[in-house]
């Protein structure tokens, strides 16, 4: 079993910057795709940011497109979200999710396994 440990969420202030981390661990994970998802109160889960195994290939939403980075560790399992220019809609409980496919994918059914979660809060 693989297990995603994030870290790196916090409160911040509207404008203001936070990392994201997140590393696999437990059985060999393959190197796959890892993608970053958020949920707010009351709303679904959604895509905010993918990339392929080897962060040569990356996606974001559009709401996010700008303000946030993907990148990839040195080792291929960890992956990071740079956040930038934080605003109130950005606040969610944020997800690191991976998968055993190479591909980079914004599809959440496409996603083997997934973290607890991260709470980042941004006031106005």
């Amino acid at each position: 079993q693989v297990q995603l440990n994030e870290s790196g969420g916090g409160l911040v202030q509207a404008g203001d910057s936070l990392r994201l981390s997140c590393a696999a661990s437990g059985r060999a994970f393959d190197m796959g795709a890892m993608g970053w998802f958020r949920q707010a109160l009351g709303k679904e889960r959604e895509f905010v940011a993918a990339s392929n195994w080897n962060g040569g290939t990356t996606y974001y939403s559009d709401s996010v497109k700008g303000r946030f980075t993907i990148s990839r560790g040195s080792d291929k399992n960890t992956v990071y979200l740079e956040m930038h220019s934080l605003k109130p809609e950005d606040t969610a409980v944020y997800f690191c999710a991976a998968r055993n496919g190479m591909a980079a994918t914004t599809l959440r059914s496409l996603y083997d396994y997934w973290g607890q979660g991260t709470q980042v809060t941004v006031s106005s």
